[in-house]
């Protein structure tokens, strides 16, 4: 509940954006790191990162338009696993960005690098992949995945 107005602000933020392809594409969000973002050593939580990894990809998911080929049909995003290393620690109110890029797909997963910048600093990389899942169908393929968007672009 503690990120529903960055949540809010991506869904605004992502109608106003330029559109993105579904395939190799790159999504960036600018942020602060605010007081509820914050550890006991008074930087961003390492837990944090991984949340605003989930942010990025629903601005991705908006732009690209897969998040209404998902909902059309509900089918839900799953991320199966998702690495992050830590270089240097975010303060207080610090600005930074979150780059993500859909480095490459296979029949089943969708592989991102997310990449948090302070400046041009690298903070933090990690890579994710995830899928695209169906209730009583299973994993989605990326290419039907991506299919659905360009069927959905014609209607």
């Amino acid at each position: 509940m503690n990120l529903i107005f960055r949540m809010l602000y991506v869904f605004v933020l992502s109608q106003f954006r330029e559109s993105l392809s579904i395939g190799n594409s790159l999504s960036t969000l600018s942020l602060r790191v605010l007081p509820n973002d914050l550890d006991i050593n008074f930087h961003m939580n390492n837990g944090r990162y991984l949340t605003i990894c989930d942010l990025n990809r629903v601005d991705m998911f908006i732009r690209t338009g897969l998040l209404k080929a998902m909902f059309r049909r509900k089918w839900i995003p799953v991320i199966a696993e998702h690495t992050m290393t830590y270089k240097k620690p975010l303060g207080l109110f610090e600005r930074f960005r979150v780059e993500l890029e859909v480095t490459r797909w296979d029949e089943k997963y969708f592989y991102m690098k997310h990449t948090f910048l302070s400046g041009e600093r690298i903070a933090a990389e990690g890579t994710s992949k995830g899928c695209v899942y169906a209730r009583g169908l299973g994993v989605i393929s990326p290419a039907d995945a991506m299919a659905a968007v360009e069927q959905d672009k014609l209607k």
